[in-house]
């Protein structure tokens, strides 16, 4: 095919298909949204592998009638066993109007990088407020709690219950404020050049003799990422919580978590000025728990969305605010069995300082 260079740049999915809606040519991106390789790929009938939610022969026949562009917006398009996705179709007719070009952009790419930048904007909003009733709320439960501790000196049995009860609610509470508190952190990440598999690596085992420990934990690395620019602190903190709430959702029964790493160049982020950044490096943590509650699936990283009964919202919140300041992102997808958190990273830049470690 002409043109390979471009071809190959272009970062939405594209596919030609001849006179016989046979595919003749795959692109890379295509490729990843097809989950399937170019060579296997060709010749097959382009709606054996791809199912368009609308009129698509009737399609690829005004496209070759009329020798002009088709543009079909907000169509589920599904591709292998993979969920279907919302995605705006193009149809264009090439060379004589023989063959038909398909381009595909998901409409879930476009929301999910949407909501990501303005996930730090309302983790900002956040701030002020909780730091604020953490402030608040600790002096005088410091008192309470002492009061507390004192009376319990005098007292037995019902009573001294009571008091106890007082000193246990009071000190789970001083723990949430703590949260809190370290979610209003402004401290900007102290980045260094790491091996993300290290942190993976460190977060595994940690998970794996305490609140994981009845879980399947499964590596399905990629050995030759180049190494990330982070803070690893902050990022070890990021992989507990994910593994945390993957153990959870699969309840006292056990599970399996699968942490995946690979390389996709074709993300690219881009920043409030304008300007582009590469994420390529990319960390899923998968669980095959229940998925999550579809009422909150689309806002499970803004602050106080809890799933869980006693849960305070703050933990993915916490995640996505510092990716977020690592100029990353995260999304999710959820359906009943599979869980998927997936974190997109740059590579370090080549002049970052390495870690002393």
């Amino acid at each position: 095919m002409e043109n390979d260079a471009l071809w190959t740049a272009l970062p939405v999915p594209a596919i030609l298909i001849g006179p016989d809606d046979a595919i003749r040519e795959v692109n890379p991106a295509g490729e990843l949204f097809l989950n399937a390789s170019t060579k296997s790929l060709l010749g097959k009938p382009v709606l054996d592998r791809l199912a368009i939610d609308a009129d698509i022969d009737d399609a690829f026949e005004r496209v070759r009638r009329d020798q002009g562009p088709l543009f079909i917006n907000n169509v589920d398009v599904g591709a292998g066993h993979a969920p279907p996705v919302e995605c705006n179709v193009q149809i264009a007719p090439v060379q004589g109007g023989e063959n038909v070009l398909i381009l595909l952009h998901p409409r879930n790419l476009a929301v999910r990088l949407g909501k990501s930048m303005g996930v730090k904007s309302a983790a900002r909003s956040a701030i002020g407020m909780a730091e604020m009733l953490a402030h608040e709320i600790k002096n005088p439960l410091a008192g309470i709690t002492g009061a507390a501790q004192l009376l319990s000196m005098g007292l037995s049995g019902d009573d001294l219950e009571l008091t106890d009860l007082i000193v246990v609610e009071s000190r789970r509470i001083v723990a949430l404020l703590d949260q809190v508190e370290q979610f209003g952190n402004l401290r900007p990440p102290e980045r260094k050049v790491v091996n993300i598999h290290d942190l993976l690596d460190r977060a595994q085992k940690s998970a794996e003799v305490g609140f994981a420990a009845k879980m399947r934990l499964v590596e399905d690395y990629d050995p030759s990422l180049p190494p990330t620019f982070v803070d690893p602190d902050q990022f070890m903190q990021v992989f507990l919580n994910l593994l945390k709430n993957a153990a959870e959702a699969a309840g006292g029964g056990g599970g399996t978590i699968r942490i995946h790493t690979f390389y996709d160049h074709a993300l690219r982020l881009r920043r409030p000025d304008g300007s582009g950044a590469g994420l390529p490096l990319q960390v899923e943590i998968c669980d095959d728990g229940p998925g999550l509650p579809p009422e909150i699936a689309g806002q499970v990283f803004e602050p106080f969305v809890s799933g869980r009964e006693n849960g305070t919202g703050l933990g993915l919140a916490l995640v996505s605010k510092i990716i977020s300041d690592h100029d990353g992102w995260i999304s999710v997808d959820s359906v009943p069995g599979r869980t998927r958190f997936r974190i997109s990273l740059p590579v370090a830049p080549k002049d970052a300082p390495k870690d002393k470690e």
